[in-house]
C-alpha cells in the first residue's frame, strides 16, 4: 500500500471513529443527564441534577470533549490532502481546527467549573446559592453559548461548506453527497437563532435546526470516512 492510500485509509478511519464516537458520550448524557433538554430549564434544577450525577457524569463529559480530537486529527490530514488542489482549504482548515477546539474548550468548563458551581449550590447557604447560580448563567452564557455554540459551530460551518466545495471542484465523490453537506450546514446554522433569543426575545426560532443540522452534519462526515476508506483499498 503505497503512502497516500494509507493516508486515505487512514484518514477514513478517523472521520468514521470520530462521528461514531460521539454518539457514545451523548447518549448516555441523554440518558443520565436528560440533556440537552435539561438546559431549557432552571438553572437551580440544571445544578441539582448535575450534582446527581457525581464523578461518572463529569467523567462523560471530559469523554464528550476529549472525542473531538480524531475529528481535529482528520481536519488536518485533509487539508494537507487536498489544499494544493483547492487553495482555499487551507483557511477553511484553520476555520475547521478553531471552531472543533473551541467546542472542546467550552465542553469543558462540565469538567473544571461546573462541578464548583453545583456543589456550592447543594451545600452552600442563600447567599452562596445566588453566586453560584449567576455564575453558573455567566459561564454558560460565554463559554456555551458564545464560544460554544456559536464561534465554534459557525467555524466549523463554514469549513465544511469550503471541504464542500473542494470536494466538487476536484469531482471526488457524487455531487449529492456534498450537496447534502452543505444542506446539513445551511440547517445547522439556523440553529444560531436560537441563540440570539437568549439575549433578545422574539426572534423566530427553528427549534429543529440545531439537532437536525448537527446529525446531518455528524453523517455526512461518516459518508465521506466511509468513501475515502472505500478508494483506499
Amino acid at each position: 500500500m503505497n503512502k497516500k492510500l494509507y493516508s486515505t485509509k487512514s484518514l477514513g478511519i478517523l472521520l468514521i471513529a470520530g462521528t461514531l464516537l460521539l454518539f457514545i458520550p451523548y447518549t448516555i448524557l441523554v440518558a443520565r443527564f436528560e440533556y440537552p433538554d435539561i438546559l431549557r430549564e432552571p438553572t437551580g434544577s440544571i445544578l441539582k441534577k448535575f450534582n446527581e450525577g457525581g464523578v461518572l457524569l463529569i467523567f462523560t463529559w471530559l469523554a464528550f470533549s476529549a472525542v473531538g480530537f480524531p475529528l481535529i486529527i482528520a481536519c488536518i490530514k485533509l487539508g494537507q490532502l487536498m489544499e494544493a488542489e483547492y487553495p482555499p482549504l487551507r483557511w477553511g482548515t484553520v476555520l475547521g481546527i478553531t471552531g472543533l477546539l473551541v467546542q472542546m474548550i467550552a465542553l469543558l468548563r462540565w469538567v473544571f467549573v461546573v462541578p464548583v458551581l453545583a456543589t456550592d449550590f447543594i451545600t452552600g447557604n442563600d447567599t452562596v446559592k445566588i453566586s453560584a447560580t449567576t455564575g453558573f448563567k455567566v459561564i454558560h452564557q460565554f463559554g456555551g453559548v458564545l464560544l460554544g455554540e456559536c464561534l465554534g459551530q459557525v467555524f466549523t460551518i463554514c469549513w465544511t461548506i469550503i471541504l464542500c466545495l473542494a470536494f466538487l471542484k476536484m469531482k471526488l465523490f457524487s455531487k449529492w453527497v456534498h450537496f447534502f453537506g452543505i444542506a446539513a450546514s445551511i440547517i445547522y446554522f439556523f440553529a444560531q437563532a436560537e441563540l440570539l433569543s437568549t439575549v433578545i426575545p422574539g426572534v423566530p426560532v427553528l427549534e429543529f435546526a440545531g439537532l437536525l443540522g448537527s446529525t446531518l452534519w455528524l453523517i455526512y462526515l461518516s459518508i465521506i470516512g466511509i468513501l475515502l476508506y472505500r478508494i483506499s483499498i
